[in-house]
């Protein structure tokens, strides 16, 4: 190669584009890098004009600027960020490096070195745009070398850990690894630096106080430029709040008086409610991970567009739009069919929204079932025919508000039976131990005052019909007889009682202990009504109701009844009394005297056993209330006697007892170690089950109600596992989990809240003694 070749050759292989060109803006020179840079084959720049490698908009001053700069000094100018132009139109950013020289001839030459710093600013942007989002993710976000030092700490991890950065880094980051899971972070970090995969997993973390904190945690390796792993990169998230949150929101979605489901991109439940699982009838389990078509086949409203701005198409879209154009935002209810377990149809009103999740777009679908509500609106429509429409309406608006309150006294009334139980065992607690002392007299006044408030609660979930029961076929007459007895006793001289009953009456299927408290409540207010005296009739007869019969009453089907008649001769209701008579808390009664809660309770009672009660009144004359119950064709059961109390010590039996309340389960826990059981206690089922394999339990006592894991989803994982143990619920609202239409199961036994220390030992004993 000879010497005059090199210079050229070392152009076409300099990393950035030369070009050289005269005073009058004609290249002269140009490198390999410029053509390839401005898309031009090789040598077709050299004659041409620079000012082609211009952008049409800065072209026209282009020249004048270059003589600007070749009049004066024209000093050698660094890194200018500029625009070209490609031979293709497409412009592009550069950095230019200008300097000028005088040829022999005297003619200016301009030397202009390019480069392209597309690639670096976007990487410099790209480095800036990574750095901010660490600095102001609200997630920890943390860095560590191999040996497990940190090497960066954000400002997230500040909030989080309660250290400052300067203080942790180089520190190990076991600083805020509880002790007991060192090890098994360790394996983690290792496992990743080795190029395995960690999926998002919940830990704890310690922070700066010495707390420990509930995270949710992803691990990745820290590469370098090379791409060799050198540490790794760890984010955590505080999920402390979103358990709890989670576990509020399950309990608010399981007091909803509607059926709640919750749709997955996929078109399966990812969601369900306690009033879902008695709507379909499945398990909760059952129902999650459901296809939505196969509970509501002919789909939901039109939601689809909601998913579609998100510029994804799922199998909503195309699988359950609705042909309805209106706005699919706008949140409305349609009527639709829904398939009960076992393919039953039932109509419902759905209605649907979007929820937007880190987990992606969630279908959030409220099903109502419509079944009494169509029958009710073919009802009014037949009755409007009729003269007497205008009173029926007024009695179905009346229905309408009494259910209202009801879900209302129902919501509010079971959440008290904890804080009863509480209250009422250590007032107990120190009646026992401080026999005849002033505080256990103050003691005795704080356990009547709780027992007080558990029949107060008790009626108000009896008038919600809420309350679970425990009905079986009765004669109506039997139990009319039994009140009838102590009526006598306790309504007074003044007051003469005269009970009729007819022979042969067909059975009713109702839980007796209601049936007594609805006569009590009634002949107590009869009583009430009565103060110089008069006369209270209590009779039954059959009943059988026709069509014309039916339309005179809301609600009331066709059929066999049994009827219960309470008539009194007392001071009688005007009309906007009787309106309001079955709503909670109304009472005529002077202040002291009355609750408010008894007709409610009759009102619950009744219609939670499917029956109508009616109010007649005229004042000054009296007033008589008539029942209607079902008849059945099951035979009564005779009463069993009650075999003699025997003793109720544990006699060191094994109890496990699970309840989320922290004071009830240790009162709990007091009564029975003071009763000789050998006691285990657990706030929830994953510890539960944790001490069921460590130790051998006769009796599993558990709540019904809990976050995490219900009470009938506990006592079914033990039994599989250990089907020898016996199994007693305790709830104050037992009702959504463990009934079917407030009805207990034969085969589950309830503890009801709030509880005696008697009541619990007497429930633990004979659920021992029963036989598997």
């Amino acid at each position: 190669m000879e010497s005059r070749e090199i210079p050229g050759l070392l152009l076409d292989t300099a990393p950035d584009a030369i070009i050289v060109s005269r005073s009058d803006g004609i290249i002269t020179l140009a490198n390999r890098r410029a053509h390839d840079m401005f898309g031009y084959p090789a040598g077709e720049l050299v004659g041409t004009s620079i000012d082609n490698l211009v952008p049409d908009e800065v072209r026209e001053g282009h020249p004048e600027q270059r003589a600007s700069y070749l009049s004066g000094e024209h000093p050698p100018l660094r890194r200018l960020p500029l625009r070209g132009l490609r031979r293709d139109g497409s412009v592009f950013p550069v950095e230019v490096s200008l300097s000028a020289t005088a040829a022999p001839d005297e003619v200016m030459y301009v030397t202009a070195v390019l480069r392209d710093d597309t690639a670096q600013r976007e990487a410099a942007r790209t480095r800036a745009l990574l750095a901010s989002i660490v600095q102001s993710s609200h997630d920890a976000i943390v860095t560590v070398d191999v040996e497990g030092r940190v090497l960066s700490w954000n400002p997230g991890a500040e909030m989080l850990y309660g250290y400052p950065a300067a203080d942790m880094i180089g520190r190990s980051i076991d600083e805020i690894i509880p002790v007991g899971r060192r090890t098994d972070e360790a394996q983690v970090r290792l496992l990743v630096r080795l190029g395995g995969r960690v999926d998002r997993y919940r830990s704890v973390r310690q922070n700066a106080k010495g707390e420990n904190v509930a995270v949710s945690m992803l691990i990745s390796p820290l590469l370098d430029e090379s791409g060799a792993i050198f540490g790794t990169t760890s984010i955590a998230r505080d999920i402390s709040e979103r358990e709890r949150v989670e576990a509020r929101v399950q309990a608010f979605l399981d007091a909803a008086p509607d059926a709640m489901l919750g749709v997955g991109e996929s078109g399966e439940v990812v969601l369900v409610n306690a009033e879902a699982e008695r709507l379909f009838g499945y398990p909760r389990y059952d129902l999650l991970h459901m296809p939505l078509g196969q509970l509501l086949p002919d789909g939901l409203p039109p939601v689809s567009a909601v998913l579609r701005t998100g510029g994804d198409s799922t199998p909503l879209d195309t699988e359950r739009a609705g042909t309805d154009s209106a706005d699919p935002v706008d949140q409305r209810w349609a009527t639709r069919r829904a398939l009960r377990r076992g393919s039953t149809e039932l109509p419902v009103d759905i209605a649907c929204s979007s929820l937007r999740t880190d987990s992606g777009v969630i279908i959030v679908v409220v099903v109502r079932d419509i079944t009494e509500r169509l029958a009710a609106e073919e009802e009014r429509r037949r009755l409007r025919e009729e003269t007497d429409r205008q009173r029926l309406e007024a009695r179905m608006q009346q229905a309408q508000r009494l259910e209202s309150l009801g879900q209302l006294a129902g919501g509010i009334a079971h959440d008290f039976n904890n804080l009863l139980a509480v209250i009422l065992n250590y007032a107990s607690f120190i009646v026992e131990d401080a026999a005849g002392s002033p505080p256990a007299v103050d003691a005795e006044q704080i356990a009547r005052a709780a027992r007080r408030g558990s029949d107060l609660t008790h009626q108000l979930l009896a008038f919600a019909r809420r309350e679970v029961i425990r009905p079986r076929p009765l004669n109506l007459n039997a139990v009319v007889t039994e009140v009838h007895q102590m009526l006598e006793r306790s309504l007074g001289e003044h007051i003469a009682l005269t009970v009729r009953t007819t022979a042969g009456l067909p059975s009713v299927m109702a839980d007796p202990g209601q049936l007594e408290q609805v006569l009590v409540n009634l002949a107590v207010n009869a009583r009430d009504a009565m103060p110089t005296g008069g006369r209270l009739t209590i009779d039954t007869a059959p009943v059988q109701v026709d069509a014309d019969h039916a339309a005179a009453r809301a609600g009331l089907s066709t059929g066999r009844y049994v009827r219960l008649r309470v008539s009194d001769t007392g001071t009688g209701m005007p009309k906007e009394v009787i309106d309001k008579a079955f709503e909670p808390f109304f009472t005529t009664k002077p202040s002291g005297q009355g609750t408010g809660l008894g007709l409610a309770t009759v009102y619950g009672i009744i219609t939670q056993a499917g029956g109508t009660v009616q109010i007649y009144s005229e004042p000054g004359i009296g007033t008589t209330f008539t029942i209607l119950l079902p008849a059945t064709d099951v035979q009564a059961q005779e009463a069993v006697a009650e075999e003699a109390t025997p003793e109720l010590t544990g006699h060191g039996a094994t109890v496990l007892v699970v309840e989320d309340e922290d004071a009830l389960r240790e009162v709990t826990c007091r009564i029975l170690k003071r009763g000789g059981y050998t006691v285990l206690a657990a706030g929830g089922g994953e510890e539960a089950l944790r001490l069921a394999t460590q130790n051998t339990v006769d009796v599993l006592l558990t709540d019904v109600i809990m976050p995490g894991m219900l009470g009938k989803d506990l006592a079914d994982t033990v039994l599989r596992t250990w089907p020898d143990t016996k199994v007693l619920f305790m709830s104050g609202y037992a009702q959504p989990v463990l009934t079917t239409h407030g009805t207990l199961s034969s085969d589950v036994h309830l503890l009801e809240k709030p509880f005696t220390g008697a009541e619990l030992m007497r429930a633990l004993h004979d659920e021992l003694q029963a036989k598997p």
